[in-house]
């Protein structure tokens, strides 16, 4: 096994944050909801084709907005989650402030998750 949290890192400062277990995303998400930074989850799974075909486009946004934490859920290793947001479909992008969703994006749409991103990270 590996750490329970992983840190995708390019070779700039943008990053996305794994998480593999239910008790570190509790956490995760417990902490974010007296913060007034927006989450982006980026629910994916490793055999979604368009998962993978997006997630370039995810980090570079991680870099532009580095105010903004990006959490990757693999739904396979954390189906309770992907119930309980109630993912339907990958990639699933849910917009989170103070622990209420504000918004979600289905599929590959990165210029509106680019224009959500700009709309609720303030």
């Amino acid at each position: 096994m590996g750490a329970e949290i992983s840190t995708q890192h390019r070779s700039d400062d943008g990053k996305v944050n794994s998480v593999h277990s239910l008790s570190n995303w509790n956490t995760q998400f417990q902490s974010s909801t007296t913060s007034d930074k927006l989450m982006v989850i980026d629910f994916s799974a490793a055999w979604c084709g368009p998962c993978k075909f997006i997630e370039p486009a995810v980090h570079d946004l991680a870099v532009e907005f580095s105010d903004v934490d990006f959490v990757k859920i693999d739904i396979d290793e954390l189906p309770d989650v992907a119930k309980d947001f109630e993912v339907q479909a990958m990639p699933t992008f849910v917009l989170v402030k103070k622990g209420k969703e504000r918004e979600r994006i289905v599929g590959v749409k990165t210029d509106e998750l680019h224009r959500m991103i700009e709309k609720h990270r303030f």
